[in-house]
């Protein structure tokens, strides 16, 4: 049989498959803000959303994670305390390896080195585009841009011309992501699933029409 080279994501696979995995409850918060990480977090299944917290309690959700990829980014790279709070939004399984072999691990593995430049730089321009929305937009154009956002990042396709966001999301979790009530949150919904633009399905969100959703959000 002929050998063949293990891809980058394969490898890092690997690596993290050597240490300890864990289990989590969906709603769990397992790093809070002002804690100094116990390792780099590999997330095997599930998601795992990175937040924010006002002084009022109000909560905005920044980053989703999905299975293959590891947090968090800033300990990676500097030991320094969490300024985020990380929770999960599904059941989960992580893998959680030492800083120190990490960072000898890509040290060591330059096609590693790019793949997680990669990954930071995809997380990046993701933020980015939020925070466009964000700022310009108004709660209907903000949902709509969300969930263009995360179906690009995160959608299968369901059937014909449908796409799945495969996150159990809640109209709380919604309203965390565009930075809004969820009352309002939950009348722009039934908007657009009056206007057939989206979907549910076993508590997904299944996007019908992504052309009416574009211009829902403004993208076209």
């Amino acid at each position: 049989m002929e050998y063949q080279e293990l891809t980058p994501a394969e490898k890092l696979y690997n690596f993290f498959s050597k240490f300890d995995l864990g289990h989590f409850k969906k709603g769990e918060t397992f790093l809070r803000s002002g804690d100094l990480p116990q390792g780099i977090y590999y997330l095997k299944t599930g998601y795992v959303r990175l937040y924010s917290l006002s002084p009022q309690g109000k909560e905005l959700t920044l980053v989703i994670y999905k299975p293959g990829e590891f947090f968090p980014v800033v300990f990676t790279f500097a030991a320094r305390p969490s300024i985020y709070y990380f929770e999960t939004l599904s059941e989960a399984t992580m893998y959680k390896a030492p800083r120190e072999k990490f960072m000898q691990f890509i040290s060591e593995n330059q096609d590693i080195f790019i793949q997680v430049t990669l990954h930071i730089i995809e997380r990046f321009q993701t933020s980015l585009k939020r925070m466009e929305s964000l700022a310009f937009g108004n709660v209907s154009s903000r949902l709509a841009s969300v969930i263009l956002i995360y179906t690009k990042r995160f959608g299968v396709e369901y059937g014909r011309g449908k796409i799945r966001i495969p996150i159990p999301f809640t109209h709380q979790d919604i309203a965390n992501l565009v930075g809004t009530a969820r009352e309002s949150v939950s009348l722009e919904i039934k908007k657009l699933v009056d206007k057939r633009i989206i979907g549910y399905k076993s508590k997904s969100i299944v996007v019908k029409d992504l052309k009416k959703l574009k211009k829902e959000a403004g993208s076209v």
